[in-house]
């Protein structure tokens, strides 16, 4: 299988490459033309699977002319390009829909090129605030608008492909961390500061939460680049407890270094939901399972970590 990546240098997006050449696929990456991240990438994978991938330098604003760029044509469009996922930016409509609409524009993209598959990443956000277990046939209700431009772009988008002739598959991802996460969240926050013996800041921590390890949740991508039936999936782990739990097992994983308190920050853009994600749809319909225990986890990002110096933080 060809599958062609947009969002290639990203963090989810890098892991689904490798994880994707590591299984005999080829890819067409598609980075920014002078992308600073694009050594990242270039690291993530195997030096013998490197033969394997394209790199295709292309402004989401051009991505329309992948057809004109591609040396070959793709049987499936992996879309894991999304600006502003940020707490800051998520709040900002004009930032999300721009990606709304050069997420159209990929759609078209994938078609002219040859793609009958179209697999989109989306979030937990899109389900807003939920107290209760989430499964696929949940109505949504996105309080931030970078949930409300996900499923504002799963609405059009699944009709678009149609049209197109294409397969339209939805990844609802929830709350995956690992090696080379974003430097500001809320696991890489934690394990930074305390392994430098600093001051974590938190909000309560009281919600329920679920971890996916990045591993794992490239392995569900790539199924789902498959044979599954088009539709939503639920992409997260089984261990599901108090963030509170979470956040003390990453504690004493640092060897009980540096100090946290609680009550002392905002709630963020999506407001007190709790993440009680249910995944048996895609256990069921690939196979897939999270293996990745939170603590193995938290140990590879330790030894990923660079030095850093102390200090507070707060996320």
């Amino acid at each position: 299988m060809r599958v062609v990546v947009t969002g290639a240098t990203s963090f989810i997006g890098a892991a689904a490459i490798r994880q994707l050449v590591q299984n005999g696929h080829e890819v067409c990456a598609v980075v920014r033309p002078r992308s600073r991240n694009l050594e990242n990438l270039n690291k993530q994978v195997p030096e013998d699977c490197r033969s394997r991938v394209q790199v295709l330098e292309l402004d989401m604003r051009e991505i329309e002319q992948t057809a004109e760029r591609i040396s070959r044509p793709g049987d499936a469009w992996l879309h894991t390009c999304w600006e502003g996922a940020g707490s800051d930016n998520r709040t900002q409509r004009d930032v999300q829909q721009a990606n709304v609409i050069s997420s159209l524009a990929a759609v078209r993209a994938a078609a002219a090129v040859g793609c009958k598959r179209f697999l989109f990443t989306g979030s937990q956000a899109e389900y807003g605030v939920c107290h209760e277990r989430i499964t696929e046939d949940m109505p949504c209700r996105p309080v931030s608008e970078y949930g409300k431009a996900k499923v504002d772009f799963a609405h059009q988008a699944e009709s678009l492909c149609s049209s197109l002739g294409m397969e339209y598959i939805h990844a609802r991802i929830f709350s995956v961390y690992g090696p080379g996460d974003h430097p500001w969240s809320l696991v890489q926050s934690c394990l930074r500061t305390w392994s430098q013996g600093g001051e974590m800041r938190l909000g309560e921590c009281t919600q329920w939460w679920n971890f996916l390890y990045i591993e794992d949740a490239a392995e569900a991508l790539t199924a789902l680049l498959g044979t599954v039936d088009p539709g939503y999936y639920n992409v997260a782990g089984r261990d599901t407890r108090r963030l509170r739990e979470f956040v003390e097992e990453m504690y004493d994983l640092c060897g009980a270094r540096g100090s946290y308190s609680y009550g002392e920050r905002p709630q963020n853009a999506e407001g007190p939901a709790d993440l009680l994600p249910d995944i048996t749809k895609i256990c069921a319909e690939t196979g897939w399972e999270p293996e990745t225990p939170f603590a193995e986890g938290i140990y590879e990002i330790l030894h990923c970590l660079p030095e850093q110096t102390s200090g507070k933080t707060g996320i």
